[in-house]
């Protein structure tokens, strides 16, 4: 199992403040440093100084970094013309030297829409759009040099593209599908995902979820091992009891309930909460990072939890 670090930047962060994170992140050994895509501050807090676009920022990571992976938990289809999202994306892979992943959604927080003027369509259109735009960018991306591509659908039609740029990433950069639907979500995942991420789910929930992909996976002759299974989870990691309990309460969370949905208390419990999910076939954990000034938690994460994973 390998550990990303995974912030929520629109509760607010600066630029400087991701940079800080994503090279302490690097510097400790971690996989990767992933983002929300999200506009708009969710639940208490001022959100100042204020969102940061996920694919700019991300840009900037890409020069100011040099080895750890690089991506969206995950962006909302809502948010970019599909073809605008393959050059952007194909972009930053191409600054990054090949350490990009897209992790994309159908998009569900609407006031984030009311609040700056995006289209918030009904669930179902969502989700038919975000089909469309998952075939449309990987056929962009995977058109030969030279060739052209054309793509007729409900809602998006592309007419005689060259598909450029290219990404560096053959055939493409990986593609995230994660959540908890029942039918499409799984379908969509075992036809075009690299990665099916559980975001915020228990070890229980998660061995549903990873099931469920993985009888789509069989029901269009996909060899289930080529999908990776991950979850997003909360971490709250102490030294001991007094520390764990002193970042839980920074957190405004309990410690119990913590310790139920997350990788939490000491690291000896955190490694053993990590077990639990690599038992039902997780991978790749995104440790969620709500407090960016906490680089001494990505620290003993690092030296007490990661070496634990092998």
């Amino acid at each position: 199992m390998d550990l990303r670090i995974f912030t929520e930047p629109q509760q607010g962060a600066s630029y400087d403040d991701l940079l800080t994170v994503a090279r302490a992140t690097e510097d400790a050994g971690y996989d990767g440093f992933f983002r929300s895509d999200h506009y708009l501050v969710m639940g208490a807090g001022d959100g100042l100084p204020g969102p940061s676009d996920a694919w700019t920022s991300l840009a900037g990571l890409a020069r100011d970094t040099s080895r750890i992976r690089l991506g969206t938990l995950v962006s909302p289809g809502t948010f970019r013309w599909p073809g605008v999202l393959a050059i952007q994306v194909a972009q930053v892979d191409q600054m990054s030297d090949g350490r990009v992943e897209l992790g994309l959604g159908a998009g569900w927080f609407e006031a984030e829409h009311a609040a700056y003027g995006i289209d918030f369509p009904a669930i179902g259109e969502r989700f038919d759009r975000y089909a469309e735009q998952l075939e449309l960018i990987t056929g962009l991306w995977d058109t030969p040099a030279g060739e052209r591509y054309s793509f007729t659908g409900s809602h998006y039609t592309v007419t005689d593209s060259p598909g450029l740029p290219k990404p560096v990433q053959r055939p493409h950069p990986p593609i995230i599908v994660g959540g908890s639907g029942k039918r499409r979500t799984p379908q969509l995942a075992a036809r075009f995902a690299d990665e099916f991420n559980a975001n915020f789910a228990n070890p229980d929930k998660s061995r549903v979820l990873f099931d469920r992909v993985h009888a789509a996976c069989d029901e269009i002759g996909r060899d289930r091992g080529t999908l990776r299974l991950s979850n997003a989870l909360v971490v709250c990691c102490g030294r001991d009891e007094a520390e764990f309990r002193a970042r839980a309460s920074r957190m405004g969370r309990e410690p119990a309930e913590l310790r139920e949905s997350g990788i939490a208390g000491t690291p000896q419990e955190c490694v053993d909460a990590l077990g639990r999910f690599a038992d039902v076939g997780s991978q790749r954990v995104y440790l969620q990072l709500f407090d960016l000034t906490d680089l001494d938690q990505i620290d003993l994460v690092a030296s007490d939890v990661l070496p634990h994973l092998a």
